[in-house]
């Protein structure tokens, strides 16, 4: 049809210029508007070639296996409704982060990703992301409970503070953590349940045939899913103390372990747009550092810096992918 076809020229040569316009000018935005914006550009363009630069350069490095990680998920995800390449996957991924940046908590992902997919299975694929999505929550769950079980027994004492929160309310946190994981775990396996649940209520009986491919996951597969979302979350981890390394920050390697798992916990917890992940990511960074290490300036530059790889740059490289997404079939096809 001659309106269908305007419409597809609108979105390609119009409306979605615009919009990968309007993402780099937030991203801009939200990179100028830092605070000690000078000092941690600074830190960070002398860490590559100070006597730690190797270790700045490895973080940059395992940007692609992070990504790459990612993308391998949702192809192993997206199977059961449509086969895609590792290629198709990654820039679906990165689609994602862009959408991402100005929608709170990332839902932006989820729209992000089944823009590649073929007409008819991009609702059934939404489904499958957010499974994507519990497997990785449920590994910064567990270790954020570990975390948080190092910080009560050996960098907190009684009477102590940290993060606005008093000793007791970091047990009472450690106590939420714990059973909010068992929950999601719970979950997770027997999502099954959540398919039956949905036929029982009236009206949302209609929403069965785009979960339903969820039932489809066995104990195999999900366990699959966990291990792939772990391996991720060691890459995070990995970058996050070759960078503190990398800007002089002191931190031990087991104490960054945990206090890193503390951080990705809060951020898991407290509701924010990915586009101000970098301020609230800054406050707590320096809250949990600071109980061993006083290079706040360092602490600033190396929460910039994660950002920067993990963030800013898929997001520019989503951005443009997105020019390129073909949203409707071609009428011949």
């Amino acid at each position: 049809m001659r309106l269908n076809k305007n419409i597809k020229l609108i979105l390609k040569y119009f409306i979605a210029p615009v919009l990968a316009g309007w993402l780099f000018y937030s991203l801009y935005q939200q990179v100028k508007n830092q605070p000690n914006l000078s000092e941690s550009l600074q830190l960070i363009k002398d860490a590559p070639l100070g006597p730690q630069g190797f270790k700045f350069w490895a973080a940059i490095i395992l940007v692609f296996f992070n990504w790459g990680t990612e993308a391998i998920k949702w192809q192993y995800l997206a199977t059961p409704i449509e086969k895609i390449s590792f290629w198709k996957a990654l820039k679906s991924v990165l689609s994602g982060v862009t959408l991402s940046l100005n929608i709170p908590n990332r839902m932006g992902e989820y729209g992000g990703r089944i823009l590649y997919l073929k007409e008819g299975k991009r609702l059934k694929a939404i489904s499958l992301s957010i499974a994507g999505s519990i497997s990785q929550l449920i590994v910064t769950l567990f270790m954020g409970c570990i975390g948080l079980s190092y910080l009560l027994m050996f960098a907190l004492e009684p009477g102590s503070s940290i993060m606005g929160l008093s000793y007791f309310w970091v047990e009472v946190m450690f106590l939420i953590s714990c059973i909010v994981t068992c929950v999601v775990i719970l979950f997770f396996f027997r999502m099954a349940w959540l398919i039956r649940l949905v036929e029982k209520i009236p009206q949302a009986h209609r929403l069965v045939p785009y979960i339903e491919v969820l039932g489809e996951f066995d104990t195999k597969v999900l366990l699959r899913l966990i291990v792939i979302s772990f391996f991720r979350y060691v890459i995070f981890v990995l970058q996050y103390i070759l960078l503190w390394q990398a800007l002089n920050i002191t931190v031990s390697w087991t104490a960054g372990i945990w206090l890193i798992s503390v951080l990705f916990l809060v951020m898991a917890a407290v509701p924010s747009f990915a586009i101000a992940d970098l301020g609230i990511r800054g406050q707590f960074s320096v809250a949990l550092l600071g109980l061993y290490c006083e290079n706040t300036i360092g602490i600033i530059a190396a929460t910039f810096g994660i950002w920067i790889l993990n963030l800013f740059l898929p997001a520019v490289a989503g951005s443009l992918a997105i020019l390129s997404v073909k949203l409707f079939k071609d009428s011949k096809e």
